[in-house]
């Protein structure tokens, strides 16, 4: 055998044992504990319009719980095997660290403290958000800094909280807070004019005054954003199986929107597609799902029984929706906004 031959056939043999030894996934503790119970157990909000909420039947609806839904579809194979935990602001970082739940989706800001010090990990974001701030109208009032010596109501154990108090501190204004545990509490002491304003995430508060309040025109969302919120879904440091898979849960809702794929036409795409991106997306082209410990359709079934991303926002926040907020930075990256998910590939 000559040399050049030789060398051949050591990089073929080379090439063949490093491929072998490219290892699929393992199930982790997690992941093994969901199987067995036969349900994902995901922390929702005790009751936000357009991201968790459930109605007299007990049924739940939201951008968040979607993304519940598209775990037990990619995981059980079965949208419908989740159990809804409510938490509030207090409780929602102690249901994660105690394994109560497997996935905190509650609106929950990503932060360093939360992040490095709590032992959570964010899988991502579903929602761009910022704090304001919401009054009822008053002849000359549009700025939050005539604020000064408000009083205002706010969340416990939030962010929102912490920003509340350092924009105040750094605009040398003095305000009282109103601290509540839940968000309703702080709605009906800003209706009954206990509080002047009441702080939150601008999302909450268009929705709540879009749909919640009796009287909206009374009301105004000063222009102020005086923070920014990543939020999107987390779960607790120490097993990399399963925070792989709640991450590309979230990834593959964002990459069915950017390849054109919904749960409308994902049928026929998986039928006659000859797409690579499609076929590997839909299960019948290369196995992704062996390296997250799942099988080749975990994907297909996220988007047959829930939808892609852009269907989820439409239909319980934008146009599909009694809020009809606008995508704005929600809208994919190739429409001017932030929403990308990595290759699928």
């Amino acid at each position: 055998m000559n040399f050049s031959r030789s060398l051949l056939c050591t990089t073929s043999l080379a090439a063949v044992f490093s491929l072998a030894a490219i290892p699929t996934a393992h199930a982790g503790k997690i992941l093994d504990g969901i199987k067995s119970k036969g349900v994902v157990t995901c922390g929702v909000h005790t009751g936000r319009p357009g991201f968790a909420l459930t109605d007299s039947a007990g049924n739940w609806s939201g951008l968040d719980v979607d993304y519940c839904r598209a775990l037990a579809a990619g995981v059980l194979g079965d949208a419908n095997k989740v159990k809804f935990v409510p938490t509030s602001g207090q409780t929602r970082i102690t249901a994660l660290q105690s394994g109560e739940i497997d996935v905190l989706a509650r609106n929950t800001t990503w932060t360093f403290n939360r992040d490095a010090a709590l032992g959570l990990a964010w899988v991502g974001i579903n929602f761009y958000d910022g704090q304001a701030f919401l009054v009822r109208k008053k002849p000359g009032l549009n700025s939050v800094k005539q604020l000064a010596g408000a009083t205002i109501c706010v969340e416990s154990g939030s962010t929102t909280e912490k920003n509340l108090a350092d924009y105040f501190k750094a605009n040398k204004m003095a305000y009282k807070a109103v601290v509540f545990d839940q968000e309703e509490a702080s709605q009906q002491a800003l209706g009954s004019g206990r509080c002047q304003a009441y702080t939150n995430d601008y999302g909450a508060l268009a929705v709540l005054k879009a749909q919640v309040l009796k009287d909206p025109d009374n009301y105004v969302i000063l222009p102020e954003i005086i923070s920014k919120e990543p939020l999107g879904p987390a779960v607790r440091r120490g097993d990399d199986e399963w925070f792989a898979i709640a991450r590309w849960t979230l990834y593959a809702m964002v990459e069915a929107e950017e390849l054109g794929i919904s749960s409308a036409n994902i049928d026929n795409l998986k039928a006659s597609s000859a797409e690579p991106a499609i076929k590997r997306f839909v299960g019948s082209g290369d196995d992704m799902g062996k390296f997250l410990g799942l099988d080749k359709e975990w994907s297909y079934r996220i988007v047959k029984t829930v939808g892609n991303y852009g269907e989820s926002f439409e239909r319980n926040l934008g146009q599909g929706s009694k809020f009809k907020l606008p995508r704005g930075r929600m809208n994919l990256w190739t429409k001017g906004g932030l929403m990308m998910s990595p290759p699928l590939r």
